[in-house]
């Protein structure tokens, strides 16, 4: 796909010489994405070989969420604290299930069934469990004082905050440390003779650059897709937590597809839901932070109860689907039966309805 390196100087002129054209820029912004997610799953490969699936995955779901990371800051400064906490909930909803669940399904179309360490698994669904948790009581408060505690809801929202951060931390920690190899994938899969000739240098490289050139291309598209989703008459939600949730893990989509094919699903494993748990404990509560500094007035934690089911929903059953070590098409059939439903519910929210 390098030739679609070619929408990039396209997406660059469009957004300068033609800023009204916005389904032309989002469509040649959404393409030019597309081989740079390719240029960072071969860079993340190299590195996995070099440092181990669990630092691989690691290093994906991080530079993969870098442009939403991007995305939500500049709508953070503009005091957008809707679109940005439906493309956190998108990214989770979506990492979670649609890319979990479509990786699962390309391995399981080549194997009858794929393994992998359940116990990591049963770690990273316990992380998505406890951010759950801490989504859900910022709401429930917000519902219980029914709009009276608005000074107790920031005071609440910046100590889960602080203790989200810490227990991402604390993470890193077991995952890269204390229990390395339940995260560093069976030896035999993760070597490849001949498969990469990238040393790491110019692998840390090129992931890094792409990853500026996914932040900049990102930050055109979000750019042109509202204009774009109200021609079309799609509501705000829908687009935040679906249509650019999607657009936005091309890395992490393509870097687990192709591990999964590989059988190498420790490493998809620790994409898919690496990126999920790093949205839901580090990049949320880093933004509620940043928020009393770069925004017209703080951002909370609690996300409309629409959103705040949905990652509940996606949480258990992509807890369930990976408690037992092995994977199959159908269970990735059922991660992506589940996306859909829900896409579905929003997609037929009239426009301006609430989360």
């Amino acid at each position: 796909m390098s030739w679609l390196l070619l929408f990039i100087p396209i997406t660059v002129a469009l957004e300068y010489l033609a800023p009204g054209n916005h389904l032309l820029i989002f469509a040649s912004s959404a393409l030019a994405i597309m081989p740079l997610a390719g240029k960072m799953v071969h860079a993340t490969e190299a590195l996995a070989e070099h440092l181990g699936e669990g630092v691989g995955g690691l290093l994906n779901a991080t530079f993969g969420n870098a442009a939403e990371l991007i995305i939500a800051l500049t709508a953070l400064r503009a005091g957008l604290y809707d679109v940005v906490k439906a493309s956190l909930a998108g990214a989770i909803v979506g990492n979670a299930l649609m890319v979990l669940g479509v990786s699962m399904l390309a391995g399981g179309l080549r194997r009858k069934e794929q393994t992998f360490n359940s116990t990591a698994a049963r770690s990273q669904a316990t992380m998505l469990t406890l951010a759950a948790i801490a989504l859900i009581m910022p709401a429930a408060y917000r519902g219980a004082t029914a709009g009276s505690g608005s000074a107790g809801l920031g005071m609440l929202s910046i100590c889960m905050s602080v203790t989200l951060l810490i227990v991402y931390a604390l993470n890193l920690v077991f995952s890269l440390i204390t229990h390395r190899k339940l995260f560093s994938g069976e030896p035999a899969a993760a070597a490849e003779p001949g498969a990469h000739t990238w040393g790491m240098g110019k692998a840390s490289l090129v992931l890094a650059l792409a990853t500026v050139a996914v932040a900049w291309m990102s930050e055109i598209l979000v750019g042109a897709i509202d204009p774009t989703a109200k021609a079309l008459g799609l509501n705000d939600v829908f687009v935040g937590v679906f249509v650019v949730a999607i657009l936005g893990n091309a890395a992490e989509y393509m870097a687990a597809i192709k591990a999964a094919v590989k059988d190498r699903m420790d490493l998809t494993l620790s994409i898919a839901m690496g990126a999920s748990v790093q949205v839901a404990l580090f990049v949320a509560p880093l933004l509620v932070l940043l928020s009393y500094v770069i925004s017209p007035v703080p951002m909370d934690l609690a996300f409309n109860g629409g959103l705040v089911l949905i990652i509940l929903l996606a949480v258990l059953i992509c807890g369930q689907v990976a408690s037992d070590g092995r994977s199959d098409w159908l269970k990735g059939v059922q991660l992506i039966a589940v996306y859909i439903l829900l896409g579905l519910t929003f997609f037929f929210v009239p426009t301006g309805a609430g989360g």
